[in-house]
């Protein structure tokens, strides 16, 4: 590998080390990494594609790879067939964003096996400023889920379920009839991240007192993992009686983990503007959804999975409509929903 003087990434020393350390604790650095229990890389953000230069024991024992076959690689040898392509959209926007990323993704080990992982991206710059390298850190969640699962199954008859849940209960009843994949696994991280799309916008819900929503607000909230940074909003304040806002966060949901693994975010040039109005007559609102800069349109347009879960949650769930249309620079979707705003 390259070698390269890191004397100066964040100063000489450490935060915190006594004085009668200071002359060894590089070294007592470089042994923390290798021994510690925690699999942990570095990649070099300098070079191409990011290749793995260090790597520690316990990655090697968590991925059942060698050395030799590990450095040099960039980290998605880690993924396969059933690996969710909103994850990985997830950590490439991070990366191209130069910020922190914490997502769980499902990787598989070098006999095969998938295990999931929850994994922590860090950016690290010299005293210039200069993005050197990133710092990844694996937890293994696989036991957790399974315990995780087998809690969930035993106590799902003492769950409170009132007014409020049935909306939920629906959507989520929608969410995995609508999902289809003959993969267990992929099946399973397709269903996940639409119901965390969900829990966000429930937590959302639960920080406003389940009172009246900014539609802006309830936007945001999902698109801020795939790109918010090259998504513009412009509209007026409407606000969004409490029933509404989970539908249409799927709606949002699933039009940026579109556009991020296949649209206009999966590409740096691309950007996703949201336009809205209101529709006093109806007690409504229209919303565009419009992307550019993505990468061509297919020759055979028919509408992807997603776009078909999201036009289906704004019929079905939200009684509204939704028209579908293709230019060169992407998609753009038109939507009317009736009977879902609030006297401001």
């Amino acid at each position: 590998m390259d070698e390269k003087d890191t004397s100066n990434i964040h100063g000489d020393r450490p935060a915190a080390v006594t004085a009668d350390v200071i002359p060894d604790w590089k070294e007592l650095a470089a042994t923390a990494f290798q021994r510690t229990r925690m699999p942990m890389v570095v990649t070099d953000a300098t070079r191409e594609d990011y290749p793995i230069v260090l790597a520690n024991e316990a990655f090697l024992r968590l991925t059942g790879y060698d050395a030799n076959e590990v450095l040099g690689r960039n980290c998605r040898f880690l993924q396969g067939e059933s690996t969710s392509a909103a994850a990985v959209a997830e950590i490439r926007t991070g990366l191209q964003e130069d910020r922190e990323v914490s997502v769980e993704v499902l990787n598989y080990r070098k006999d095969g096996s998938a295990f999931w992982n929850q994994l922590h991206l860090s950016p690290i710059h010299d005293d210039n400023g200069r993005l050197v390298y990133h710092f990844g850190s694996q937890i293994d969640r696989t036991e957790y889920r399974r315990i995780q699962a087998l809690e969930a199954s035993e106590h799902r008859l003492l769950l409170e379920v009132d007014h409020r849940a049935n909306n939920v209960l629906a959507l989520v009843d929608s969410i995995v009839r609508l999902t289809r994949s003959d993969d267990a696994a992929l099946y399973a991280a397709f269903v996940q991240k639409r119901v965390q799309a969900l829990a966000r916008a429930h937590s959302l819900l639960s920080r406003r007192g389940w009172h009246e929503i900014p539609l802006r607000e309830t936007i945001l909230t999902q698109i801020e993992p795939y790109g918010a940074r090259r998504a513009v909003l412009d509209g007026p304040e409407i606000l969004l009686v409490p029933h509404a806002v989970q539908p249409l966060a799927l709606f949002i949901h699933e039009m940026a983990v579109n556009a991020a693994s296949h649209g206009s975010l999966s590409r740096e040039i691309g950007q996703v503007t949201i336009s809205w109005k209101d529709i006093p007559q109806t007690n409504g609102f229209a919303l565009v959804w419009e992307e550019t800069g993505g990468p061509p349109p297919p020759t055979f347009r028919r509408p992807g999975f997603g776009t078909v879960i999201a036009e289906a949650t704004i019929r079905q769930q939200l009684h509204g409509s939704a028209d579908r249309e293709w230019s060169e620079g992407g998609v753009k979707v038109v939507v009317e929903v009736p009977n879902v705003t609030s006297a401001r």
